[in-house]
Order: structure tokens, then sequence, then C-alpha cells
């Protein structure tokens, strides 16, 4: 008999974001690598259909640690959250969304320029390991101590509630931060959704195939394949067009003046190039939308 919120003996244990943007990102991510699941109402555990993975859904700042403790052998979570945990984890893949930066912000009307200045001040941030890292080489320079205290949300109201002299907190927009009389004073890191895994763990094995299924979904949603009939007076004309992800896939016709040509095309890029065939000379030229790949 199986107990609620458990992990059957010898599965791969992956967490991912329990709630928020970050979470609908990664199911629907997980949803076309073909990882489904089937989650109990109120359980933060689910059993993977057809694969030896329990999903784990844990709040993105936690994730890290219980990666790089061992307790879970894959996640998802940000680059600041495994900076700020301080774990040593393998980064596996980077997944291109949830991109923003770690920024020290003071307030407009500071006119703080230089942020030497701010060291030895009080500091409010939801990331306290990383500011006072980031804040030591000033700190040491200057013989003083910056006070860096954590709060766990609305950093932004921080100073002008006059608790702070600055904060250290992510900016993806800037919209609330100027909304809250801010601006950057220094950039402390770039960061994105990040698949990490235990360096020691016993599931290599399907920690690959994981990357391999999302590697491979990703690519599907930034490409297009796109196919034409072109005569071949112009095929190479039309190959440096369409020069492919590594080359086009080039096909006989019944006539023989004539070659049919695959290739993928950044989905950016497609209407243009569609474009440049057509003026070109190419015919039957149609766009397939791909659902996933293995590059």
């Amino acid at each position: 008999m199986s107990i609620a919120n458990s992990s059957p003996p010898g599965n791969c244990k992956f967490a991912i974001p329990k709630k928020g943007r970050l979470f609908d990102k990664v199911n629907e991510m997980l949803k076309g690598a073909g990882i489904t699941y089937r989650r109990e109402a109120r359980l933060d555990v689910a059993i993977c259909v057809g694969l030896p993975i329990t999903l784990v859904f844990l709040p993105a700042s936690d994730i890290a640690k219980y990666v790089g403790e061992g307790n879970i052998d894959i996640g998802v979570t940000g680059i600041d959250i495994v900076e700020e945990s301080m774990v040593e984890v393998d980064r596996v893949m980077d997944l291109g969304f949830g991109k923003c930066k770690l920024c020290v912000q003071a307030q407009v009307s500071k006119n703080i320029t230089n942020v030497a200045d701010l060291a030895g001040c009080r500091i409010v941030t939801s990331f306290p390991d990383t500011t006072r890292k980031y804040f030591k080489q000033f700190d040491d320079a200057k013989g003083v101590e910056t006070k860096v205290k954590f709060v766990s949300g609305s950093v932004e109201a921080a100073c002008g509630l006059g608790l702070a002299d600055a904060v250290v907190d992510l900016v993806e927009t800037g919209t609330t931060m100027r909304a809250a009389g801010l601006e950057v004073v220094s950039e402390i890191l770039e960061t994105e959704a990040i698949l990490i895994s235990n360096p020691n763990s016993e599931h290599k094995d399907i920690v690959e195939k994981i990357r391999r299924r999302l590697e491979g979904y990703i690519t599907a949603t930034k490409f297009v394949m796109v196919t034409y009939n072109v005569h071949i007076d112009l095929l190479q004309k039309a190959i440096a067009i369409t020069p492919g992800k590594r080359s086009p896939t080039v096909t006989s016709l019944d006539d023989g003046h004539f070659k049919s040509v695959s290739s993928l095309v950044a989905k950016k890029d497609v209407n243009e190039k569609m474009d440049e065939l057509h003026d070109l000379g190419a015919t039957d030229i149609l766009v397939l939308q791909l659902t996933n790949t293995r590059m």
C-alpha cells in the first residue's frame, strides 16, 4: 500500500515549482515533452505515466537546496535561487524562460550612481546571502559592514517606508521598480529557469532522458519545417536561403528538373524566408509545425 506524498522505491525524483507562472511554463514544457502525470488533489507528489519518475511540487526557492542535498535528483529553478542556496548542483540545461536580473536598486531621488556608496548602508532583500557576498568587496575596501535584512516579499516598499537605503531584488520589465520610485544602481547577476541535478544522483540515465526530451520540445517551439520544390538550376541559391540547423534534406522528384527540399527554419524568420524562396522561383512552399524533435 502506497503512502500519500511518497515516491515509489527506485523512482527518480523530479522537483518542479508548485504554483505561479513558473509552474505554468514548466507544466506546458513537461506535457510537450511527453512527461505526463496523475496528481491527486492536495498532494505535492505525482507519479509519471510510463516513466520511473516521481514529480515533487515544491516552492521554487526550496528546489535548489533539495537537489543539492540529494533529497531530489533533478529540478527546475532559477539561477538566482541556486546562487542563494549555495549548494553544489549540475547545471543540466538552460530553459530559456523566466529571464530577469538581480539588481541593487535605490530611490531615484537619492541619485546614487556608484554601488560602492551603499557599502555600510541598510539593504533589504529576499537574497541575503547573495547580497552579502556581492557587497563584501565594497565592505572590505571601505572597512565597513553592510547591514543586510531579509524579507520574503514586497521588497520594493522598504526604501519608501524608511526601512532601507537600497534593496536587492529581481527586475524583469522594471514596471514595479519604477512605480516604487526606484532605479537600478548595479546588476548582480542575470537569471533564468534552468534544469539542475544532483552530481551524485543514482538516476543519471533518467536525468539524461529528461534533458533529451525537454531539449527536443524546446527545439520544436523554436523551429518549423519548411518544404518546397525548386528547379535544379536554383537549388544552391535556395539552400543558401534555408541552410537548416545542420543541412537541408534534398529529394529527387519524378520531374528530373526539380528537387524537393525540407529544412528547419527558425519561427521568427519563416515569413521572410518564404518570401525569399517565392521571389527566387521556388514553388509549393509549405510550413509544417513541429511537436517534438530529437537532434
